[in-house]
């Protein structure tokens, strides 16, 4: 009933053909007009038993006359069906149509929403992380892809429809520019801009008119389909999500500030009977066969089971889509997260309840704007579900604990307010350091408030300079069209102005553009240096400084692919909790040895204040730094971030599941992955041809396997509508659920055989530093190598030779031995690894063998050892 098929079959029964090329969408050459779509979306949304809101309808209308509309309605009124119907309204006339959204996870949704109702040979999907079907009449992409290519190709762009969800993001800080650059130069477009919180849209109606020459029109309404009825509560938490689950008003989202205050909820409200029996044996039916891994998606496990899920950016992909899931198939009556959710996802909620009204936005505590309250808040209610909604705050904690004394003393003393006051003084408690106060007044002060005034938050990056570089046409035309269109006032725009030209002479003095000696065909005088990769970029502040870096190192060197990935990963943006597991780790062992040593307390604090986290290159980079920001000043805004997470995981290799394990990082798997991606998309885009060697293209290839199969859920959930497997509920669904298996990992030879390299230099690692309990661990079940016969190999070891080296010489192909014929033996390949002695006599192995359909199945190499001796 989803299907695209439904909407053709009020056309003509030959449209509705499956087998029709019309219905893949080829409307090129029999468009329909706007009066046919509008009528056919509508047939549709009868067949579905659905009406069409008021505002619904006009905007619908307004599409299909051709006008550019924007979308300010209550959250709940059917913004998204709006939005497909701009899809439909461009597939039938043979156009293309791009859906925006500020963050993966709600452009993901959108993605198999849409696929589900056009089918999945019809939707693509562009994050930036990932690419598919990238080539569709329809396609969902995060906001900085679309802004990119208008960057590139403006109004030689393949695109029509251009939908824009949560367009209030157009005044974030660091990401507004990229929703402010399709309204600068995309005159072919029809805009659909959607927000339930954009204020004055005036400016917004008369731009876009004058750009596309359509008529802009606003769409509003006042009135939510579902109300909402808000509370302020002044009881401990626990007691009122009891309330709220035992009075009917769940599902409830619980909405905090910080992760870790999101998993420390969801672990207090686990006494409490939130899920019913049948629910729980309907949870553990739907998620026998979902592969939760070691560490956090154990945590996970155990709050699904009684009904309470976590949602916030730090988990993997796979697990947040998994609470989705089971959120909207009824069975989470509690959801422990972060604001994510106020950003359009689709998670059923009866009622939020904000457990603060202030925040840490990355610089200061502060408390919400009305804008941030009102996406929050807009969540509660279910159309189709509720009569109403249900907005709860909690009061601050301290308030909560004051009033349970003040409460105990009044009765105590009858109501005697100075005998209350003598038995208060000294006990009430105080706020904690830092805190920025809210209360009750605070709270109503935001219901009553509308939204602030949308600003504009546009600027220039060098990445966004490669990109306007890449048009075919005069470069300096573009930049100056983006410097004087823009929403800036004069004194901004001047400074863009200054800007744009030192990044320009930045590029060209770095070799990365070139001026012709005359004008191409169209009109350039300046060109990407055509040496570059297809792909480059430099997606980082501090990308260019990390391209010339790399002339500073020698290619011959043994550490240049790992000195390489330090450069760049010294650009990248930090991933405060892995530093943090990272530096807790090096102090802990620091302090061990301390100890052993006979150190006295004081200086073992002294010591222990000068430990941190690795930085390689840190002395080296920074000087650089100095020199280079000298010839670009505005460098010096940013900052540079030496560490190691990429080269430290590979160093010690490690996979991300033992990455995650030693650093205890269980409760921010999902932001190493995404600083792994981050780190994976800098070194493929930013590290030129003729900086790559084979190690460092090794390296970059076992990062992205890496990241591959750790979480690839939604390319493999969209590959399974792709080869027309039904789009089944998920409570009807155990596939649904189950979908994140990854690629073979024995597909990508090249990765595998790195994997397969760390794997065994793992274990010499763990040799050398006599760990035989953690080999006993990895090989004692499968290959019979439990401690104590790795102890007995260490002690022969150790009988013949003093040391043993884990050097760049020690983990060197050149004392790695891999066959992979497998023809003598079918799906193993045998390998043998040399250890580097002391003596340098190269006498003692490791050889095992790897079985390559349990690899697969596992997606990391299984070893199996053999023997650990002397030749």
């Amino acid at each position: 009933m989803g299907s695209i098929m439904k909407i053709l079959e009020y056309l003509s029964p030959s449209l509705a053909d499956p087998q029709n090329k019309y219905f893949r969408g080829d409307f090129a050459s029999n468009p329909l007009t706007g009066d046919e779509a509008y009528e056919a979306f509508l047939g549709w949304i009868a067949a579905r038993g659905m009406e069409l809101y008021p505002a619904q309808d006009e905007a619908v209308l307004e599409l299909a006359n051709g006008n550019n509309v924007i979308l300010a309605t209550p959250t709940g009124s059917g913004k998204s069906t709006v939005a497909v119907a701009a899809h439909f309204i461009g597939l039938a006339a043979g156009q293309r149509s791009y859906y925006t959204a500020p963050i993966k996870a709600l452009v993901s949704e959108k993605f198999f929403d849409l696929c589900e109702i056009f089918g999945a040979e019809n939707v693509g999907m562009v994050t930036g992380d990932s690419s598919i079907n990238a080539n569709a009449p329809i396609i969902c992409c995060t906001a900085e892809i679309l802004a990119n290519i208008v960057l590139r190709e403006g109004e030689g762009a393949d695109l029509t429809q251009v939908i824009m969800d949560e367009f209030h993001f157009y005044s974030d800080p660091q990401r507004g520019w990229a929703w402010q650059a399709p309204l600068l130069d995309l005159p072919q477009a029809q805009f659909l801009l959607m927000s339930a919180t954009l204020g004055d849209t005036l400016r917004f109606e008369r731009e876009m008119t004058e750009l596309t020459g359509r008529e802009s029109v606003l769409v509003t309404s006042e009135t939510r389909p579902i109300p909402l009825n808000y509370a302020y509560s002044r009881e401990p938490l626990v007691e009122t999500v009891n309330e709220l689950v035992s009075t009917h008003q769940a599902p409830v989202y619980i909405v905090h500030f910080s992760q870790v205050q999101a998993i420390d909820t969801a672990a207090s409200l686990m006494s409490l009977p939130i899920a019913s029996k049948d629910d729980k044996e309907r949870i553990n039916e739907l998620t026998a066969g979902f592969r939760f891994s070691a560490g956090f998606g154990k945590t996970l496990q155990k709050y699904i089971k009684n009904g309470i899920g976590i949602h916030h950016a730090g988990m993997l992909p796979k697990y947040r889509r998994l609470v989705e899931q089971l959120a909207q198939a009824g069975l989470l009556k509690v959801i422990c997260g972060t604001d994510t959710l106020g950003v359009g996802i689709n998670v059923p909620i009866r009622t939020v309840l904000i457990t603060a009204l202030s925040k840490f936005d990355g610089q200061r505590t502060r408390r919400l704007k009305s804008r941030e309250f009102h996406q929050i808040a807009g969540r509660a209610g279910r159309a189709g579900f509720d009569t109403a909604g249900y907005v709860v705050v909690q009061a601050p904690e301290h308030e909560i604990e004051n009033d349970k004394l003040e409460a105990k003393a009044r009765a105590k003393f009858d109501g005697d307010e100075k005998k209350m006051a003598q038995s208060l003084r000294g006990k009430k408690k105080k706020p904690p350091q830092g805190f920025v106060a809210w209360s009750e007044k605070t709270f109503e002060q935001l219901v009553e408030a509308e939204p602030e005034p949308l600003t504009s938050s546009f600027q220039l990056t060098h990445s966004m300079m490669l990109n306007m570089l890449q048009r075919e046409a005069d470069p300096f035309k573009t930049v100056m069209l983006f410097l004087t269109a823009n929403h800036e006032p004069p004194v901004k725009q001047r400074a863009l102005k200054r800007k744009a030209i030192g990044i320009y002479r930045e590029l060209l003095n770095g070799g990365v553009v070139e001026r012709l000696p005359e004008p191409d065909e169209f009109g350039r005088t300046v060109r990407l240096t055509v040496s570059l990769q297809e792909n480059f970029a430099l997606n980082q502040p501090l990308s260019p400084f990390a391209l010339a870096s790399l002339s500073l190192l020698d290619k011959e060197s043994p550490d240049y692919a790992l000195d390489a990935v330090s450069i760049i990963e010294a650009t990248l943006e930090r991933p405060r909790q892995v530093l943090i597991g990272q530096e807790k780790k090096a102090k802990s062992e620091a302090l061990a040895e301390m100890k052993a040593e006979g150190m006295d307390y004081n200086e073992r604090m002294a010591e222990l204040d000068k430990i941190t986290y690795a930085q390689p290159l840190a002395d080296l980079l920074e000087q650089a730094f100095e020199t280079y920001s000298a010839g670009a000043p505005f460098m010096k805004e940013f900052e540079l971030e030496p560490k190691s997470v990429v080269r430290d995981m590979y160093e010690r290799a490690m996979g991300f599941g033992d990455f995650i394990k030693y650093y205890g990082l269980e409760r921010s798997e999902g932001i190493l992955l995404r600083y792994l991606s981050d780190a994976y998309k800098a070194l493929r885009q930013t590290v030129p041809l003729s900086a790559l060697t084979d190690e460092l293209t090794d390296i970059i290839e076992w990062l992205g396997e890496v990241i591959r199969q750790t979480d690839s859920s939604l390319v493999d959930e969209w590959e399974r509508l792709a080869n027309g497997e039904d789009a089944m509920p998920v409570q009807d669904s155990l596939e649904e659920l189950v979908a994140e298996s990854a690629p073979k990992v024995t597909s990508n030879s090249r990765a595998f055989k790195v994997m397969v390299r760390n794997a065994l230099f793992r274990r010499v690692e763990l040799f050398a530093d006599e760990r035989e309990k953690i080999l006993g661990e990895l090989d004692g079940e499968r290959s019979g190598w439990d401690a104590d016969r790795w102890a007995d190999a260490m002690d022969d070891f150790f009988d013949d030779h003093e040391d043993i080296y884990t050097d760049a010489d020690a983990r060197s192909p050149k004392l790695f031995e891999l066959d992979d014929d497998v023809s003598e033996h079918p799906g193993v390949w045998k390998v043998r690894q040399v250890l580097a002695d002391s003596d340098n006599d190269h006498d003692w192995a490791i050889t095992a063998e790897i079985d390559l359909v349990a690899s697969d199945e596992e997606g990391s190499p299984v070893v199996r050892i053999l023997e650990v001796k002397a030749a």
